[in-house]
């Protein structure tokens, strides 16, 4: 495998494999704890889990927001097509929002519907938002519809990247390995 001269560097490809793994986990949960039938405890801990490694994305999603900010990605290889580009670059800044939107959603959907967020809760933190069943109904609405996006926008991305990887194997996939050298 040749690794491009253009690789992201060590933090951004951290951050990116980290929430990807966490990403790609919830998106299951999330859709599973909302379904009748199950029992009740295991819906508490999908609850629980999904709502506390959501707290997790969004710290993480801060972090790599302000990395990005003070670290620019390499430029995206010559040899890839424009559209190709554009598209990547779309994609990649409509995740970026949704990584962003839906831990804030689902914090203000279980905030505002008078629910714990336990990691908060034991750190003392208190509820940002009023209790309110409008705005946990809205913020209901955005999170289901945002993860339904986002696990669209994943697979695409998963899949353009194995493309990337697998077939073409142009090294667009290699710049953000997590073996990738600079």
């Amino acid at each position: 495998m040749t690794i491009p001269s253009q690789a992201y560097k060590a933090p951004a490809r951290w951050l990116h494999w980290s929430m990807a793994l966490l990403v790609l986990l919830m998106i299951p949960v999330g859709f599973l704890m909302v379904r009748e039938g199950l029992s009740r405890p295991l819906q508490n801990n999908l609850f629980i889990f999904h709502k506390n490694v959501g707290v997790l994305l969004l710290i993480l999603i801060t972090v790599r927001l302000l990395y990005r900010w003070r670290n620019p990605p390499p430029p995206e290889p010559t040899h890839l097509p424009d559209w190709q580009a554009r598209i990547a670059g779309m994609t990649h800044a409509v995740l970026y929002a949704l990584l962003l939107i839906m831990p804030l959603a689902g914090y203000i959907r279980v905030r505002a519907g008078g629910f714990p967020i336990e990691s908060l809760d034991a750190l003392g933190v208190p509820a940002l938002v009023p209790r309110s069943d409008t705005l946990a109904e809205v913020a209901k609405t955005i999170h289901f519809y945002g993860g339904w996006t986002i696990a669209f926008l994943a697979a695409l991305h998963v899949g353009a990247a194995l493309h990337h990887g697998l077939i073409k194997k142009d090294g667009i996939f290699s710049r953000m390995w997590p073996g990738a050298s600079q």
